[in-house]
């Protein structure tokens, strides 16, 4: 699983290929989907749907548009990048990109604080409570 959550990582911009990935997990695709869920807490298609807002949260923080940061990270569809980053940031990508307040602290201190955080994850009640 980590394997395959690794390949996700390095190719995050590409489609999304189960066959491959549960190739490299060494296992069915059903199962490796049941398996991915158990582990990570979130089926591999959200995963990767986080990763790629996470990568263009840091696009659209040095400057770039919107359009740009959104086929950058792997998206097909405008519409569908905006509707997802509003899902996991609470804000569409343009508002996230005018308020970004992060200018003035150092930069691992703003990516913990903007990093968006799975709902059933352990630690998403204490980061629900501080936004």
């Amino acid at each position: 699983m980590l394997r395959a959550r690794d390949r996700m990582d390095r190719t995050y911009a590409d489609p999304l290929d189960i066959r491959a990935l549960s190739a490299v997990a060494g296992c069915s695709e059903a199962h490796f989907i049941r398996t991915f869920r158990a582990v990570f807490g979130e089926t591999p298609h959200r995963y990767l749907q986080r990763r790629r807002v996470e990568r263009a949260m840091a696009l659209l923080l040095r400057g770039t548009s919107v359009t740009d940061a959104c086929f950058a990270v792997g998206f097909n569809s405008l519409g569908t990048f905006s509707r997802t980053f509003a899902a996991i940031v609470g804000v569409s990508p343009s508002v996230y990109q005018r308020r970004s307040p992060t200018s003035a602290v150092p930069t691992c201190f703003a990516m913990a604080w903007s990093r968006p955080f799975t709902r059933s994850s352990s630690f998403g009640e204490a980061d629900r409570r501080r936004r």
